[in-house]
């Protein structure tokens, strides 16, 4: 099941945030901490992650930041959700091998069902869609 944590909240404003402020110049990781709030020690190992996994792109230097490194478009919340997951170390109730008859007849199918559902939601979100949300919201304030 998706564990919401902290960083893939993080995760998925950061990029978020790149995505609504993207212009001539990289986005840097100050302005992303000033307008989010993100705490610095939490947001720079995120970005590092989210750049590995080809979902920004870095910029070095002293004009330097993030920038996608796809089209909107093509970045879902799905994708970053796997990439925070997978370096997430987390105990996996649903590794366990089930003993019982409910376990494995009721209680895991319907888990494995709403996993199923949640991650098929936020793989038809993407950071386009978001980003015109976004962009409203920024307006209104």
């Amino acid at each position: 099941m998706i564990r919401l944590s902290k960083r893939l909240l993080y995760s998925i404003e950061a990029v978020l945030d790149i995505a609504c402020h993207e212009g001539p110049a990289p986005v840097r990781s100050v302005d992303i901490t000033q307008r989010e709030g993100i705490p610095a020690r939490y947001l720079e190992p995120v970005l590092q992650e989210l750049v590995r996994d080809n979902i920004l792109t870095g910029i070095r230097g002293p004009a330097g930041g993030y920038r996608l490194a796809r089209p909107a478009e093509e970045i879902s919340v799905g994708d970053i959700v796997r990439i925070v997951q997978r370096t997430e170390a987390g105990e996996d109730p649903m590794a366990d091998p089930a003993e019982s008859v409910l376990a494995l007849e009721v209680v895991r199918p319907l888990w494995t069902e709403l996993r199923d559902h949640v991650m098929r939601r936020l793989e038809a979100t993407s950071i386009a869609q978001l980003r015109r949300k976004g962009l409203r919201a920024l307006r209104v304030r």
